[in-house]
């Protein structure tokens, strides 16, 4: 599977942006879909997981109550809706997806990544 992601930009603290990831190639609803980021200087770390059917989402502590993950099956494509930004959410933001039907939260288990976008969030 080939991903796209896209959406990212420059925004104010405690603004919102939409980030999207297109799919394509194998069945997308085969994927279990995951957003990462990494910001300078930093390791990739998790930020949110749904599940195939997007019936069941796993957030990082940091995105809790600020970010919400979701797909569209029949659209090939998940994105992750950002509320309430902070100067700390500043990275590039990739997607991926993995084969693997149990909820994982690092890179090891993602099999497939997008090239990724970047948020930058002025104070």
């Amino acid at each position: 599977v080939q991903l796209q992601a896209c959406g990212g930009g420059l925004v104010q603290a405690g603004g919102s942006l939409r980030l999207s990831c297109a799919a394509s190639g194998r069945a997308f609803s085969s994927y279990g879909m995951g957003w990462f980021r990494q910001a300078p200087g930093k390791e990739r770390e998790f930020v949110a997981t749904i599940s195939r059917s997007g019936g069941s989402t796993t957030y990082a502590d940091s995105a809790k109550g600020r970010f919400t993950i979701f797909r569209d099956n029949a659209k090939n494509t998940v994105w992750l809706q950002m509320n309430s930004l902070k100067p700390e959410d500043t990275a590039v933001y990739y997607c991926a997806a993995r084969l693997s039907t149990t909820v994982l939260t690092t890179t090891p288990g993602y099999n497939y990544w997008g090239q990724g976008t970047e948020l930058t969030v002025s104070s």
